[in-house]
């Protein structure tokens, strides 16, 4: 008598990839919204907020190029399964040390955000080769959905912490840091009780045909998705502090309807393309031209409505720029295995290291300057204000550098499916 052997149910691990995304919004969106409170309880200025942000992002980086050329040793069912218990003990140690040694807020702030962002560089290389694993009749729908995720668990987490620090009081923030702790354990016990698919740990194009033209597509991938990140990050990061300082308008207000609605338009178009999406090459192209106006708009206008909508438009059009690249790499590149997710994710923590950065550094050299002094007397405004506007107008050349790159990668993937189709012939 013959064993069948039955397929494996991966509801549950779909489920526990969703949450796992769903809660991992929490340490890149909360600690933005704590940047005004850190400043006025610990003296932190924003040039070392800015650094929080890099830090998170580095060491995400340096988690995914380990990933990238040591992704065969590690065994990546069981370190799925742990990573968001790292995540809960990060921002444990976020919210404790500053709490219980307020004299070391920064090295606090600093030591929590290394743990978590660990956390986050694996779900990062994890996550998506998970998702991409697992036997689906539309893989784009659940890559795309998958990243649609990440933005709802933005808008839920703005919601939940404005309405917490009004209740309790932006001087309690840690209390709200410690229950966000909570919520990664959830996941922890759904991959648990999940069964994991197999995944490609090796780059299967070194040694066969095509290597170089593989080479060359994925560095191209690469690229897009560091400018495409740059162009999401900068404005998702600062929003915030932009919509407080810069428009004068309530914190409150500003998170929810300014931060929550960026992540909603985030989501929004994530979902529209899961369901409806195709010619991702098409939709990179429009998202790098349409952050690009938005960044534009947010710098030069003095209109605060308009201002506002472009800010949170900028969403909607970034929304595609790294879920896109890694879909483009699926369709362009077969097989490409963990290491080039792992590859894409550095790329992608890189941009999202260097523009908030940028914008911090920025910010706080400009406000200084003779040239912010000159433009108070000019158009009114404060320093700080003209710091703002500048650091966002800088950003824009990541989304003008990415809509020159993407015209070439169409160029370049056209000419290698006509070369491919000689050899074929």
């Amino acid at each position: 008598m013959k064993m069948t052997q039955t397929t494996p149910n991966y509801k549950r691990t779909r489920l526990a990839c969703y949450s796992a995304y769903f809660t991992m919004s929490s340490i890149f969106c909360v600690p933005p919204l704590l940047f005004v409170t850190l400043r006025e309880m610990y003296g932190i200025s924003y040039t070392l907020l800015g650094t929080l942000v890099l830090v998170n992002f580095c060491t995400q980086l340096g988690i995914d190029l380990i990933f990238t050329a040591f992704s065969k040793h590690f065994n990546a069912k069981k370190i799925v399964r742990v990573m968001p218990l790292i995540t809960s003990a990060g921002l444990f140690l976020y919210a404790l040390i500053p709490t219980l040694f307020p004299q070391a807020a920064f090295l606090g702030l600093f030591l929590g955000t290394v743990l978590f962002s660990v956390a986050a560089g694996l779900s990062e290389v994890l996550l998506s080769p998970t998702i991409a694993a697992i036997p689906s009749d539309n893989p784009q729908r659940d890559m795309s959905l998958l990243h649609s995720l990440y933005a709802f668990g933005v808008v839920t987490m703005v919601l939940i912490s404005t309405l917490t620090l009004k209740l309790i009081g932006r001087e309690n923030w840690m209390y709200l840091v410690m229950f966000l702790a909570l919520l990664p354990i959830i996941c922890a016990a759904l991959f648990m009780v999940s069964p994991m698919p197999d995944m490609q740990s090796h780059e299967p194009s070194i040694g066969e045909k095509g290597t170089k033209q593989r080479r060359i597509g994925l560095a191209l991938c690469v690229a897009c998705i560091f400018f495409g990140s740059c162009s999401e990050n900068a404005m998702g990061n600062w929003i915030s502090s932009y919509m407080e300082a810069a428009l004068g308008v309530d914190k409150a207000v500003g998170d929810i309807l300014g931060v929550a609605m960026f992540a909603v338009l985030l989501g929004i178009a994530r979902i529209l393309y899961a369901k409806f999406g195709k010619n991702i090459c098409k939709v990179l192209l429009l998202g790098m031209i349409g952050s690009c106006i938005c960044y534009l708009t947010v710098g030069l206008t003095s209109n605060v409505i308009l201002a506002f909508f472009a800010c949170i438009l900028t969403g909607f059009c970034s929304s595609m720029l790294w879920p896109g690249t890694l879909i483009m790499m699926e369709e362009r590149i077969p097989n490409a295995g963990v290491a080039a997710f792992a590859l894409l994710a550095a790329g992608g923590d890189l941009g999202a290291s260097v523009s908030p950065q940028l914008v911090g550094i920025v910010v706080d050299r400009v406000s200084v300057s003779a040239f912010a002094a000159e433009c108070v007397q000019r158009f009114g405004g404060t320093p700080e204000q003209i710091g703002l506007k500048v650091g966002m107008l800088v950003c824009a050349v990541f989304p003008i550098i990415g809509t020159v790159l993407v015209l070439f990668i169409m160029r370049h993937f056209k000419k290698s499916e006509r070369q491919n189709t000689r050899l074929g012939d």
